[in-house]
């Protein structure tokens, strides 16, 4: 049984919204990293990204003028990055290198085609005619000539062992025996091939062809060859007909999921979509309709599928297990699943959504419709449901008494589908939300944002800032456009109002008190080496004033239920790119809240020897520096505009140029404390001696 699980997006690719990727994709290539994965783009630029956290890691890009001609790979055994850029000149680097024009570079004799790169095994370099060299081979003389294994052909596609040419005719070559065969694959008749797969097992390749006539043809090529015949010609069997309930699916391109199933990028009548398809049983296993439109490229890395959707790279989980019939049919009992699916309102799940469990339980038999994959009826499965009607209380008792229980292997998108499934009643009944169920799952399971996207939207409509403060804490994958709009929200509602709701304090109780007769925060003022003016003179420093901190940093400018979630908002991870547009169309006024407040936490920072606020989950120096960096960078024309931030900022000048000449002066002195340090090993002295060092 195979199914598609959660969807999310990796980048965009469009210019404004890409990562280096206006272009457009090259390829996709895994990392050294399990969840690593390096994107070409069709230009100057590679980026590494961490999957799980939708993040850039790093980004290298070659000159102006130079152009990437073939996909950056990795080489697992050294863990550096190898890339092609004009044809012939190799550069190869390492995380921790910044400009690719100081890194390693050789220029090659013949133009590369492809650089193929497996784990536990030295990279291989293809050459546009046909000519393959390890890397080790290779760099030891860069300008070695490379043959012509194909003449008049070029090359469509390769993967390690062999290549396929414009011709129809694939070649196999032995590095270690220096062999070479050349195959003719067996004509079809009016139809030509599109996409290939290959693979490896017990010295025989299984070669898999995807043809124009919507059909996925077999090729077997033994490794082994006795026959002394310069060509011979490949049969082909074949393997799977693309036909669903009389209708074709025209596929573009597809990859090999394990021995009994494959997926399928490809269009059907006026929409392209994502298949998985069972060839031992000729059935369509899952499908995800992609209305935006692709570029029919389809990458599959980790149980992961990477493909564009419109103006992103998208990537879809997915799980296959082992094939039987009773699961191909949708015949396959699940008995841990029983008590959930009455439950489920499977009117409000997409196809998309389904948990894995719950798919199992579908029909998967090819019927005329108009979805490719029917959806379940209630009366299917196990009665009446109460989901739809029930009211609040019962349903999260029940829920949470289901979720007590052992997990199973896909209880976490369980948990997501069903979480989905109560966000998708709640958008038709505004009576309806389950915010104490919704509270308890998200504080006792690893969740994410891209498991239950809708859950933060629902949460910001109905200004439930308790779920999205923990949220912010604990989803690892929030998009900036949420990020901005809950920093948004929380800057709009009154301290008033929030002293009525329940907010987790611990982030900002240990450091700021509150005094009761107003409302006002204050903090107590511990000088500690800083002070916001400093009295100069011709040295340049003459000593700290012995008064308090300015009236503007004295208190807390929010009250300590919005600083809590303010600092809840610091903690969230971010990409500056995708984050700066929106921060532009925060109000003014809020701006200048938010600004005070950072203000605020950077002396408080600064007062501290370590720079580290007390308290679970306080701000770092770091994040608040870069939030302020973010904040000044997208309003800083309209803050030197408004008189209200004049004086902000005239304070924050001062403040920061006092901590630059205290830094400066102790930098002065750093020669002298070096000199006493290395004084203080020498045991020359006798029992008492006087010593006179002087400071220059």
């Amino acid at each position: 049984m195979a199914a598609l699980c959660e969807a999310f997006t990796l980048c965009g690719l469009g210019p404004s919204g890409g990562v280096g990727l206006g272009s457009g994709l090259l390829a996709l290539e895994p990392g050294a990293d399990p969840d690593h994965v390096l994107l070409t783009d069709r230009g100057r630029t590679a980026t590494l990204f961490k999957v799980s956290d939708q993040k850039p890691l790093g980004c290298w890009s070659v000159k102006h003028g130079q152009i990437i001609t073939c996909p950056v790979v990795c080489n697992f055994e050294t863990r550096e990055y190898i890339a092609v850029h004009d044809n012939k000149v190799l550069r190869i680097w390492k995380d921790e290198d910044v400009n690719l024009d100081k890194t390693f570079k050789a220029t090659l004799s013949a133009e590369v085609y492809r650089i193929h790169s497996l784990p536990h095994a030295e990279p291989l370099v293809l050459f546009k005619g046909g000519g393959v060299r390890t890397l080790d081979v290779l760099l030891e003389a860069p300008q070695q000539e490379i043959e012509n294994v194909i003449s008049d052909e070029v090359i469509k596609w390769s993967f390690p062992s062999l290549f396929q040419d414009g011709d129809f005719y694939v070649y196999v070559q032995k590095l270690k025996m220096r062999s070479l065969h050349k195959y003719k694959l067996e004509q079809q008749e009016s139809s030509n091939p599109l996409s290939f797969t290959a693979y490896i097992k017990k010295q025989i390749i299984t070669l898999l062809c995807l043809y124009s006539n919507d059909s996925v043809y077999k090729v077997l090529i033994p490794l082994q060859q006795n026959s002394e015949e310069e060509e011979q010609t490949l049969s082909k069997s074949l393997l799977l007909n693309l036909s669903i309930s009389g209708s074709v699916l025209k596929g573009t391109s597809f990859v090999v999921l394990d021995k009994d199933h494959v997926a399928v990028l490809g269009s059907l009548a006026a929409s392209e979509c994502l298949t998985i398809w069972n060839t031992k049983f000729q059935t369509l296993q899952a499908s995800k309709e992609l209305p935006l439109g692709t570029s029919g490229q389809l990458w599959c890395y980790g149980e992961k599928f990477f493909f564009t959707h419109g103006k992103v790279l998208t990537v879809v989980i997915y799980k296959c297990e082992t094939s039987s019939l009773a699961a191909a049919v949708g015949k396959l009992k699940d008995s841990q699943t029983s008590d959930l699916s009455s439950f489920v309102n499977w009117d409000t799940l997409g196809d998309e959504e389904l948990p894995v469990s719950f798919q199992s339980q579908q029909s998967i038999t090819l019927k005329s419709d108009s979805r490719m994959m029917p959806k379940p009826h209630i009366s299917e499965l196990h009665g009446v449901s109460h989901f739809q009607d029930a009211p609040t209380d019962a349903i999260e008792d029940e829920l949470g008494r289901l979720f007590s229980k052992a997990q199973t292997p896909d209880f976490q998108a369980t948990i997501g589908c069903v979480i989905s499934a109560l966000i998708n009643r709640c958008k038709t009944d505004p009576t309806f939300y389950p915010r104490n169920f919704l509270v308890q799952m998200i504080q006792k399971r690893e969740l994410s944002y891209s498991l239950c996207p809708d859950l933060m939207a629902v949460a910001l409509e109905k200004k439930d800032v308790h779920l999205l403060q923990i949220c912010l804490q604990r989803f690892p994958d929030i998009p900036e456009e949420i990020t901005y709009a809950c920093l948004k929200v929380f800057l709009s509602i009154s301290d008033d109002y929030l002293e009525r709701t329940d907010v987790n304090l611990e982030s900002v109780i240990s450091y700021i008190d509150i005094e009761p007769n107003n409302k006002e925060v204050k903090t107590e003022v511990v000088e500690n080496g800083f002070n916001t003016e400093l009295e100069e003179d011709g040295c340049g420093v003459t000593g700290m004033k012995e008064n308090n901190t300015m009236d503007s940093v004295k208190f807390c400018p929010v009250g300590p239920h919005k600083a809590a979630l303010l600092n809840a908002v610091l903690h969230s991870a971010y990409s500056e790119t995708y984050l700066l547009p929106h921060l532009k169309d925060l109000p003014a006024q809020q701006a200048v809240l938010f600004l005070r407040y950072l203000h605020y936490l950077y002396v408080k920072c600064s007062e501290k020897i370590n720079t580290t606020l007390p308290g679970v989950l306080s701000p770092t120096i770091n994040q608040i520096m870069d939030w302020m960096c973010l904040l000044l960078d997208a309003h800083f024309t309209v803050m030197v505009m408004l008189p209200e931030a004049k004086g902000l900022l005239s304070s924050m000048h001062k403040f920061v140029r006092a901590q630059v000449r205290f830094y400066s002066e102790l930098n002065k002195i750093e020669g002298s404390l070096q000199e006493l340090q290395r004084l203080k090993f020498q045991n020359n002295c006798q029992a008492y001696s006087i010593e006179v060092l002087e400071l220059i």
